[in-house]
């Protein structure tokens, strides 16, 4: 199973009756976020940052994907909707909260808590990971944490949800923002490669008539990786073979057809150069 499809299964949705609070700890500093009321119906969301047991930071929670009514994202147990993580070069541990929005398809948010000199008050910038999810991993510079997850934009664009595949995106935080650095991890990105023409030539072998979704993440890995001739010389053979479909039909692009408009919408993404 690919890196999209680990994480579409593994991230969800669990409710909580009444309140609940959810609380990490980093050397003297305790951050906590509460939540109010049950899905999907939060309210009175808060942070709290202490230091030392004394507070430093007390805001509202709000995100421009569901206003103040997100939900914790609780999977796989409380601890994770809030940690300390160390984003980017600083030895500084920065709060990182994660959100669920609601809805069957949407998404997962997270935002970062960075503090802010002399004040020490703390500035949200945040990211919406969309429909697959995402997993904070110790595997960026020097051991920094990144954010690794899978291009929402894939979902939907040749096929429907259920057929669609998502290549693996890698994000780092410093400077205030998020930066896509992917192209950093060429063995991530090879293994997830693998695990989608492996889905795709089992998709072909059976005639399962629906293969237009997981080649594409496989073309935008092997784009990655610096093999866009051979993934397009690929594609060109398995257009004249007749395995590039889509259950939809006519509705969505197959065959030399599908191949255009795979690459204008891979350059658009960023992938092909």
């Amino acid at each position: 199973m690919a890196m999209g499809a680990i994480l579409v299964s593994s991230l969800g949705w669990t409710s909580f009756a009444g309140a609940a609070s959810f609380s990490a700890k980093s050397g003297a500093e305790t951050a906590t976020a509460s939540f109010a009321g049950t899905f999907p119906k939060f309210r009175d969301v808060t942070l709290v940052v202490r230091r030392s047991g004394r507070i430093v930071d007390q805001q509202p929670v709000r995100s421009k994907w569901c206003g103040g009514a997100c939900g914790p994202n609780s999977y796989p147990s409380r601890a994770s909707v809030i940690r300390f993580a160390r984003l980017g070069s600083s030895e500084n541990r920065d709060v990182v909260l994660s959100l669920y929005s609601g809805g069957a398809h949407c998404c997962t948010i997270e935002q970062v808590y960075v503090p802010q000199n002399p004040s020490k008050r703390f500035e949200e910038v945040e990211h919406d990971f969309g429909d697959p999810g995402v997993r904070l991993m110790p595997i960026g510079v020097d051991g920094s944490d990144v954010f690794v997850s899978a291009n929402d934009a894939f979902a939907y664009k040749f096929t429907d949800y259920a057929a669609s595949g998502m290549p693996i995106e890698i994000l780092a935080f410093s400077g205030g923002t998020f930066h896509n650095v992917t192209r950093k991890f060429p063995q991530l990105i090879a293994k997830d490669a693998d695990q989608w023409i492996h889905a795709f030539r089992a998709d072909a072998a059976s005639h399962y008539s629906d293969t237009v979704g997981v080649v594409a993440a496989w073309v935008a890995d092997e784009d990655m990786l610096g093999r866009a001739a051979i993934a397009q010389q690929f594609l060109q053979r398995e257009a004249a073979e007749g395995h590039l479909n889509s259950a939809l039909g006519s509705f969505e692009p197959h065959g030399e057809h599908y191949v255009s408009v795979l690459e204008t919408f891979l350059h658009r993404q960023g992938y092909s150069r």
